[in-house]
């Protein structure tokens, strides 16, 4: 019943940046954590970043550490990934997540309960 939309995709070229945004709407809204994924063509769903309302903490996948910046804004609702220095590799289509799960492992795609329709980012080298 969470409604999530990404926004802020689009064509960059490779060491720019983007921000992608996650709304979340429909009911009122109280998960634990909030992450980011990413799909490229052809390959699994893979874990980017993800945020713990609660707390702030923060974790990142290897592949985007140092790169990307997750974010929250409570009053909003919303949820932001700062994509810094961004790579060919980066080329994507990007989902935000919601969970539920208190304890769980964020990286892990079956820990999330609504996802988004995902924006796409592309990276021109």
């Amino acid at each position: 019943q969470v409604q999530l939309v990404e926004s802020g995709g689009g064509l960059v070229q490779a060491g720019g940046s983007l921000r992608l945004s996650c709304a979340a709407s429909g009911r009122t809204f109280s998960s634990y954590a909030m992450g980011w994924f990413r799909q490229a063509p052809g390959k699994e769903r893979e874990f980017a970043a993800a945020i713990d309302w609660r707390g702030g903490r923060t974790i990142y996948a290897d592949s985007v550490k140092g790169r990307f910046t997750i974010s929250s804004d409570n009053a909003k609702n919303t949820v932001y990934l700062q994509m810094n220095s961004l790579k060919s590799e980066d080329t994507a289509v990007y989902y935000c997540a919601a969970s539920y799960s208190r304890f769980s492992d964020y990286r892990t795609l079956l820990t999330y309960d609504y996802w988004g329709q995902g924006t796409q980012v592309t990276v021109s080298s």
